[in-house]
């Protein structure tokens, strides 16, 4: 008996990872764990209220990372190349799924937005879970772009605009925007002409525009944003209290579980609004801490895409390193009023199964990104014999 297949997060082989692979996949843990303790000091006090019980949100989360970390190491250990190839299939099952959410019997309502799908107690939203797939058919499709006829580039042009349209009809303009964002950054990176990409970021202003003009809730929210102290007490109240607790932080922070604004006026503070929460608990400090730590963890990422030498790896590494990072720092610019007010999650940190699935899972997309690195690396005779030593070891 293999003690390595019982236990999966057991890898002999992890001294053959590339250094990039293992300060990624450290990093991802430590970013998840800071991430569950700052859950549970944002969201203690409404845990009491609504439940009777302080754990009840850190349960559910825990439940829903240990089914990411499953998927993560699953995806950890299949190359890039299958999962690149079974992506597709997954892709289209996520949107059809979306595509549920608009059917009034079946999509679950939350603050005039129909994008949850209910699974008995939890709800799934496809939205955030078809993100990592989008890195792995976006990378694909233009990573070969010059290769594909036009036949087959329109198509999956097709697919991606009948995506994003299916996330803005929900409406989610936010994760439409991340998607959409993350797309156009990799055919960026692919070396598209630029006249493809300005006609493409020009359709996609349009497209926005067009969605803020016809849905009240969000030209609300652009005009609030401009300036949230004209109307505090309604349109700009939720940037006006996320304000006010990042303020409260100062240099050093109130400490850990001391933050006063999530227990009374900051509102969904243990989802959209958790960076506000850190900011008044660790201040200016710890701001600068956690920017580090995904200044860091970028910077490992493009490292990777430069050392990979298969164009649709350095693709993949390019766009899960702006789901993780970009959309970290799009959250933390709608806390501090930088950004218009939006429902995006913090990856990692803010509550939601989703979310976390998708968010170990696109973390799983880079670690094994820069796993390929050394993959094409001929191992040492003695190497290998004291590997194969090693797992004999294991055994029982």
């Amino acid at each position: 008996m293999n003690i390595a297949r019982l236990v999966p997060w057991i890898d002999p082989t992890v001294s053959h990872w590339s250094a990039e692979a293992r300060w990624l996949r450290w990093l991802t843990f430590v970013w998840l764990g800071s991430g569950l303790l700052v859950l549970f000091s944002a969201s203690y006090a409404v845990s009491v209220a609504e439940h009777g019980y302080g754990l009840h949100y850190v349960m559910v989360q825990l439940l829903w990372v240990a089914i990411g970390l499953v998927i993560f190491n699953r995806i950890v250990h299949t190359s890039l190349d299958r999962l690149i190839q079974g992506s597709g299939i997954v892709l289209l099952v996520l949107v059809g799924l979306v595509s549920l959410t608009l059917v009034p019997s079946l999509g679950v309502t939350v603050n005039g937005a129909t994008r949850w799908l209910p699974l008995g107690p939890f709800m799934i939203q496809p939205s955030e879970l078809l993100k990592p797939c989008l890195v792995l058919q976006g990378a694909r499709l233009f990573g070969r772009w010059p290769q594909l006829t036009w036949q087959t580039r329109l198509t999956w042009l097709g697919i991606f605009v009948a995506i994003l349209g299916l996330i803005l009809l929900q409406p989610n303009l936010s994760t439409a925007a991340i998607c959409g964002l993350t797309l156009w950054l990799i055919a960026l990176a692919a070396g598209l002409p630029y006249l493809y990409l300005l006609l493409t970021a020009g359709g996609g202003l349009l497209t926005a525009t067009v969605s803020v003009s016809l849905k009240t809730y969000q030209r609300q929210r652009i005009v609030s944003f401009l300036d949230p102290w004209a109307d505090a007490g309604d349109q700009g109240y939720q940037l006006v209290q996320s304000l006010l607790a990042v303020g409260s932080g100062g240099f050093w922070g109130q400490g850990f579980g001391l933050s006063q604004q999530k227990l009374y006026s900051l509102p969904i503070q243990y989802t959209d609004f958790i960076f506000s929460v850190f900011a008044e608990e660790f201040g200016f400090v710890g701001c600068l801490v956690l920017l580090t730590v995904l200044g860091v963890y970028a910077s490992l990422a493009l490292l990777v895409a430069l050392r990979l030498k298969q164009p649709l790896h350095r693709l993949v590494a390019v766009g899960a390193m702006v789901l993780l990072v970009g959309q970290a720092l799009l959250n933390m610019g709608v806390a501090t009023g930088l950004l218009p007010t939006t429902g995006l999650p913090f990856p990692l940190l803010s509550y939601g199964g989703s979310s976390m699935m998708a968010s170990l899972a696109t973390a799983a997309l880079l670690v094994r990104a820069a796993r390929e690195i050394n993959l094409d690396t001929p191992v040492p005779l003695r190497q290998r014999w004291s590997k194969a030593s090693r797992q004999e070891s294991l055994s029982l």
